[in-house]
C-alpha cells in the first residue's frame, strides 16, 4: 500500500480558512444557515467549519448530524447489515439555508441519500455541498459541490484517508492511498 500526502496539518488549516471565507462572502450574517454534517466522518469537518465560522461571525449558527445509512440506494445490497449513526437535527430546515457537510465526494450516492433523509426536518429554501476533497472522475451521479477544498484526479482503486484530530489522530492529515 502506498500513501501520498495530499494535504498536511498547515495546508489543510489554510483550505479551512479558505473554505470559511469563501462561506462568509455568500451567507453573511448566517441568520438564514444551518450546518448539517454527515455521518460518520463529515461530522468532524462540521464540526471544524462550524467552530470557525462562529468565531469569525461571532453568532450563533445551527450545527446537526444528518445520517443517511437507510436512505441508500445500496442498503439492502449488502451482505452484512449497516448499523446507523447518530441523526441530530434539533431545528427545522424550512426556508433555511443548508450547508451540507462531508469529508470527500466519491460517487455521489451518499449525497443523494443525505438530501432524501434532510427532507424529513423540512423543505429548505436552498441546499449546498461543501466537502474537503472532491474526488475527480469517479462519479455516478450528477452530484457537485459548491465548496471544495481539494479536487484530486482518482481511479476507483485509490482511497482517500482522512485523519483528523478530532478524530484521535495526532496531526490534521489527508492521504491519497494506492491499493496494491
Amino acid at each position: 500500500m502506498q500513501k501520498k500526502l495530499i494535504l498536511d496539518t498547515d495546508l489543510l488549516d489554510i483550505t479551512i480558512s479558505r473554505l470559511c471565507q469563501q462561506l462568509i462572502e455568500n451567507h453573511g450574517s448566517f441568520s438564514e444557515t444551518v450546518v448539517i454534517g454527515m455521518q460518520p466522518r463529515g461530522i468532524y469537518v462540521a464540526e471544524i467549519i462550524h467552530q470557525k465560522l462562529e468565531k469569525l461571525v461571532k453568532t450563533k449558527i445551527p450545527l446537526g448530524y444528518l445520517d443517511a445509512t437507510f436512505h441508500r440506494d445500496d442498503f439492502r445490497r449488502r451482505e452484512i447489515p449497516v448499523k446507523a449513526n447518530e441523526t441530530r437535527i434539533e431545528f427545522t430546515v424550512e426556508n433555511k439555508k443548508v450547508l451540507l457537510v462531508d469529508d470527500v465526494l466519491f460517487t455521489g450516492r451518499t449525497i443523494r441519500a443525505a438530501m432524501d433523509a434532510m427532507i424529513t426536518f423540512g423543505r429548505p429554501k436552498k441546499v449546498e455541498l461543501l466537502v474537503l476533497i472532491d474526488r475527480k472522475y469517479t462519479r455516478e451521479l450528477p452530484v457537485a459541490a459548491d465548496y471544495v477544498g481539494k479536487a484530486v484526479n482518482t481511479l476507483t482503486s485509490q482511497r482517500v484517508l482522512v485523519e483528523l484530530e478530532a478524530q484521535g489522530h495526532k496531526q490534521n492529515k489527508i492521504w491519497l492511498i494506492n491499493k496494491d
